[in-house]
């Protein structure tokens, strides 16, 4: 099991459209792609000052998967997010496996 995980630190002011933009729109999206078996949405407690960081969590079975995610759907899900979103916040992924 594969572990997609994308997190986001935002802009005060944009936090809550953010997250209402995720719940209603964004992960029921990348959800509806096939890819992935389920996905989590959690808020980091130990935060930098000035910033509120989300973690986007979508599992899938495998790297192919993923793989297919990334080249066929993710671009176009990337930018349309940057266009609701642009310059209010920034979003680094990882890739962990689920050894338990």
């Amino acid at each position: 099991m594969i572990l997609y995980n994308v997190t986001s630190s935002l802009e005060p002011s944009a936090a809550e459209e953010w997250l209402d933009y995720m719940r209603t729109t964004h992960m029921p999206e990348v959800m509806e792609t096939g890819f992935f078996l389920k996905s989590q949405l959690l808020r980091l407690l130990n935060e930098e000052e000035g910033g509120i960081t989300y973690a986007a969590q979508y599992y899938c079975i495998g790297l192919e998967q993923l793989e297919d995610y990334q080249n066929i759907c993710a671009p176009a899900l990337r930018a349309d997010m940057e266009k609701h979103f642009a310059g209010k916040y920034v979003s680094f992924r990882t890739i962990l496996e689920v050894v338990e």
